[in-house]
């Protein structure tokens, strides 16, 4: 990979490209069905009204040479898990296969265990997801288990492969 990928604040100039990109089956699929499809204007807006509220979520825009390419983002844990987070993205299909993702995943797991003092992050995705487990893979999460038959999508039942990351400290 050649280009520079880094995070930010996500914008509310981001809205109309953040629409464009998420409104894609092939994003939808491999998400919780709290991410709709279609993806309307409304659901960005709506999206963005909700990071406002929501302390327990950090998201950040994914930049590629100065494009937003997709978000990703923390869920901060509570209670007794309040040094974890799951960790959740989407990149638009045209940056697929260039190595954003992975560089995303890594500067926000950075940005986990260095600023926020996390100690552990995870992740489950769907058995079918083989891009996002390689992913993980590549960015040093180890496969803790499988959910068998927990995830409901589509009309089909599927495993939950669960990935973790632990500080190293």
């Amino acid at each position: 990979m050649n280009g520079l990928v880094a995070l930010r604040k996500l914008h509310r100039n981001d809205l109309d490209r953040m629409v464009e990109l998420a409104n894609n089956e092939k994003i939808s699929v491999n998400l919780r069905d709290q991410f709709p499809h279609p993806y309307t204007r409304n659901d960005g807006t709506r999206f963005l009204k909700m990071l406002d509220s929501n302390d327990q979520l950090i998201v950040f825009a994914i930049d590629y040479e100065g494009e937003y390419a997709g978000n990703i983002g923390l869920v901060l844990e509570t209670d007794v898990y309040r040094k974890s987070a799951e960790i959740g993205y989407f990149l638009g299909e045209p940056y697929w296969n260039k190595g954003i993702m992975t560089k995303a995943v890594n500067l926000t797991v950075t940005h986990a265990f260095e600023s926020l003092k996390l100690i552990r992050i995870h992740c489950g995705v769907y058995e079918y997801n083989k891009a996002s487990q390689r992913v993980l893979q590549k960015c040093g999460f180890e496969k803790e288990g499988i959910f068998k038959k927990a995830i409901y999508k589509k009309g089909q039942i599927w495993d939950e492969i669960r990935y973790a990351k632990i500080n190293p400290i």
